[in-house]
């Protein structure tokens, strides 16, 4: 007889696997056992024992699953944008516009007072508008795309909305590190002005610039013919004018990932500001307008005897300024000042003698940690270090790194 083949349902038309999201290692096991568990005839005693022992693994399977599921979360934190990322400032849109998401750490815009709704898989960013469009009634949509994205496929996509010649502004968001998966650089030669260059030779209409530091390219003579380079600050009103030109535009929000910075920073490989912002608490009226600007989770609330009031977390600030962008009389820069901070202790001076031997755990099985904390601060190395000191002492030790959205 011929095999009988089945596969995302059984015989009788119950589902086994789901057609949409994740398939489940755990449910993938259980199913699979549960149709040799009903289709074997042992016919000799070592079937039947191994039968046996994999209808006991499957029982035990279940009650994990089940006492899992039981487990409520004790702690649980939305992700965000870094202090001072670029994607604060450059996934705004102008009021009554709408945004759609892509593959990125701009994803989280979804979450975010944003008017972004609405992401695709990577690199097809923009190709969703161009189905919608002939069926709705909005005339222009925005369009977020990584640089990473953009060099790896998403220029696809900007090429079929030229095409289709759909109203379009695409952003594509250029932060010098493919940021969302650990910071790595990119994988090719990748400029604002060969990007320029690219999408007008595709068709593109109208094509600006938008950067935190507009003086980086003065002189510059390799953007495409008319591209205007404008201020972070001019944003908003970039964004209106170009709404209102019909078929597809694209601008170019260039400013360096903020993890990335504090990174090469601590390198010397970055220009750090000489500059701080502090808050007066004394003259703040917690009104939260900085925090408006900015969306930024350096700005952290502040609670005194005349209510809640701002301030500004300087071991997580990034030195983007946004947060000063208000019309504050609280803002305080300070030029040349640095976060003080203990005196170092010199080795020499401390004596080990008496040093007391850790309480170690008593455990017989594998022995699990969990190492939290911001992106940029040193947690892989943590774990790294942990790894080390076990293989030192002959021990096995497995480090998966969970690197990227660093928020």
């Amino acid at each position: 007889d011929a095999p009988q083949v089945i596969g995302k349902q059984d015989e009788q038309g119950t589902l086994l696997f789901p057609s949409a999201g994740a398939l489940d290692p755990n449910h993938i096991a259980l199913t699979l056992s549960d149709r040799i568990l009903e289709r074997s005839t042992p016919k000799a005693s070592s079937e039947t024992a191994a039968l046996s022992q994999l209808r006991d693994r499957v029982g035990k399977l279940r009650e994990r699953i089940e006492s899992a599921g039981k487990i409520e979360e004790s702690l649980s934190r939305l992700p965000y944008f870094c202090a001072g990322c670029p994607h604060n400032s450059s996934t705004v849109v102008p009021e009554g516009s709408h945004a759609y998401a892509g593959i990125g750490c701009h994803y989280m815009a979804q979450w975010m007072d944003r008017s972004t709704a609405g992401f695709t898989q990577m690199g097809a960013e923009g190709a969703n508008w161009v189905g919608e469009s002939f069926f709705s009634k909005r005339e222009h949509v925005f369009q977020n795309i990584g640089d990473g994205t953009y060099f790896h496929s998403g220029l696809l996509a900007i090429r079929s909305a030229i095409a289709a010649n759909v109203n379009v502004t695409f952003k594509i968001l250029f932060n010098d590190a493919v940021a969302m998966t650990g910071g790595q650089p990119m994988d090719g030669p990748l400029t604002v002005p060969r990007i320029t260059q690219q999408v007008r030779a595709e068709g593109a209409g109208e094509v600006v610039v938008v950067t935190d530091d507009p003086n980086r390219y003065q002189g510059e003579n390799r953007f495409a013919s008319g591209v205007t380079v404008y201020d972070r600050k001019q944003l908003d009103q970039v964004q209106r004018r170009l709404r209102k030109i019909s078929g597809v535009t694209v601008l170019v929000y260039e400013q360096t990932c903020a993890a990335e910075k504090r990174r090469r920073r601590k390198r010397g490989r970055f220009p750090d500001p000489p500059r701080r912002i502090f808050i007066n608490e004394e003259v703040c009226e917690g009104c939260g307008d900085c925090g408006v600007k900015s969306n930024c989770v350096a700005v952290l609330p502040l609670e005194t005897e005349l209510g809640r009031k701002r301030m500004v977390d300087q071991s997580a600030c990034n030195k983007d300024f946004s947060c000063a962008n208000g019309l504050c009389p609280s803002f305080v820069s300070v030029m040349g000042g640095k976060p003080r901070k203990a005196k170092p202790i010199s080795v020499g001076t401390l004596s080990f003698d008496e040093l007391p031997e850790p309480e170690l755990p008593q455990f017989e099985k594998n022995y699990n940690i969990v190492i939290t904390g911001v992106g940029g601060t040193g947690v892989i190395t943590i774990g790294a270090l942990l790894g080390m000191a076990s293989h030192i002492e002959k021990k096995g030790c497995g480090i998966l790194d969970m690197i990227g959205l660093a928020q």
